[in-house]
């Protein structure tokens, strides 16, 4: 972690006990000067000028407009104290600072099915900024755990993987994660906010339910990192629904999900990419399933299928890659990438014949490649 995030941390940190306002957060309203609140965003205003830099930040003007309409939608009391920003992490989150910076990153808006459930994710967020509930935490965590503690915590936690400033955020957020109290105030008042402005109220349970089977379906221990951070999953799903079925029947439930397919989905191919980087195949899986029940850009979602088995390479991956890349093709005959990884597979296989005619093609319809040599040499290679 940068040493100047650091110091800021430890100089929050060696604050003296505090309690928090015991009210909501006006419209507008600027902490008293030297108070906790005050150093607690002074803080995030350096996180956030870091953050602008990092070069982690999707510069969009079309994107940032709809998301801002959204919150503005949720809380339009405040949304003009808040700035959005959409970082470039692979990963389903979402987070608010008591300075009114809302991180969302692209692995939350790879994972949404419609703007309802984006709507739930930051209604959430929405609440516990509104509700001061990172400064409640914090001078929870403040008055209990020495300086020293904290900034090994923070310091530690920071190793997660994230770039920068970004790390430290992620870090501060698993060590003030937040009481289940408030985890259900967030939950409570995000359904509220979300239904007024127009949501279907099931569409909150969805997201989790799909988060849920995702986590589920891991290789590994690792959890997301909103999930981490958000205890009583099952538990949430059951509130959610049951106040869902507690919501009068109305005829202006909005999804507009053909919105947030278009506003993405200049992005859709480079967040699959990322998304595999991640090597949590069997999540990627889950979440490529769900891309093709959407109805997501079919050849782009079974060439990353396909991408996903020749990589993972799992007993009977090759043949589940070779059906998704010849998918990909039949839905988009002029699929290069698809062609590759279909000869790519097929050499593996000992498919000679089949492998030179598919990359054969591949040459043909990307001429300009920049691996169009090796892929030639492939050719003429004897086998």
């Amino acid at each position: 972690m940068p040493g100047n995030m650091s110091r800021w941390l430890v100089l929050l940190a060696l604050a003296s006990c505090a309690t928090a306002p015991s009210t909501d957060l006006a419209p507008g309203e600027n902490p008293a000067q030297g108070s906790t609140e005050a150093n607690l965003w002074m803080v995030m205003d350096r996180v956030e000028t870091q953050l602008q830099t990092s070069g982690q930040v999707v510069r969009d003007p079309a994107l940032d407009a709809y998301l801002s309409e959204i919150v503005c939608r949720l809380e339009p009391e405040h949304c003009r104290n808040i700035r959005i920003y959409v970082v470039d992490v692979p990963h389903f989150n979402a987070s608010m600072a008591p300075n009114g910076v809302m991180q969302v990153w692209t692995g939350l808006l790879l994972r949404t099915d419609n703007e309802a459930q984006l709507a739930f994710v930051l209604s959430h967020e929405l609440a516990h900024y509104v509700r001061r509930h990172s400064l409640q935490r914090w001078i929870d965590v403040q008055n209990k755990v020495n300086a020293a503690s904290i900034f090994a915590l923070v310091t530690s936690a920071a190793g997660i993987g994230y770039a920068g400033d970004i790390g430290a955020l992620a870090a501060l957020a698993s060590i003030m994660a937040f009481s289940r109290d408030q985890e259900r105030e967030a939950d409570a008042l995000g359904l509220q906010r979300a239904v007024e402005a127009g949501y279907d109220p099931y569409e909150g349970a969805r997201i989790w339910r799909a988060l849920r089977a995702e986590q589920a379906a891991s290789e590994t221990s690792a959890r997301f990192v909103f999930l981490s951070t958000h205890p009583g999953v099952d538990e949430r799903i059951r509130t959610l629904e049951a106040a869902a079925g507690a919501v009068p029947e109305t005829g202006d439930r909005t999804l507009a999900t053909g919105r947030l397919a278009v506003v993405t989905a200049p992005y859709l191919d480079e967040w699959l990419g990322d998304e595999l980087t991640r090597g949590a195949y069997g999540e990627s899986e889950m979440l490529l399933a769900r891309l093709l029940e959407r109805g997501s850009e079919p050849s782009l979602i079974q060439f990353y299928r396909g991408e996903l088995y020749r990589r993972r390479g799992a007993p009977a991956d090759l043949d589940r890659a070779v059906s998704a890349y010849e998918a990909a093709i039949a839905a988009d005959p002029t699929a290069a990438r698809a062609y590759r990884g279909l000869g790519q597979v097929l050499i593996r296989q000992g498919d000679d014949v089949r492998a030179r005619a598919a990359l054969g093609r591949y040459v043909e319809l990307a001429p300009d490649a920049p691996d169009r040599l090796m892929i030639e040499e492939q050719i003429r290679r004897p086998r």
